[in-house]
């Protein structure tokens, strides 16, 4: 289980890291988290980015807690 926790948060870290690479390779109509957020950005910072991006950081926090508890109690 331990692996399978961190194998999810590295693909998430990854999945946000990969900007360009999603950048060029996705279709007209595909359109990542931050792809979504790029776009909002270029348009001006709206209070709903600062939501969005503290969402993204207190859900990164939170599985990094979760998947450190995981691992002391075994």
């Amino acid at each position: 289980m331990p692996g399978i926790i961190a194998g999810a948060m590295l693909a998430f870290t990854l999945s946000l890291d990969d900007f360009v690479i999603s950048f060029f390779t996705s279709g007209p109509k595909s359109q990542t988290l931050p792809l979504y957020i790029y776009s909002a950005v270029r348009r001006g910072v709206t209070p709903q980015i600062h939501a969005l991006s503290t969402i993204v950081v207190l859900l990164t926090v939170m599985l990094v807690v979760v998947a450190e508890r995981i691992s002391r109690t075994k």
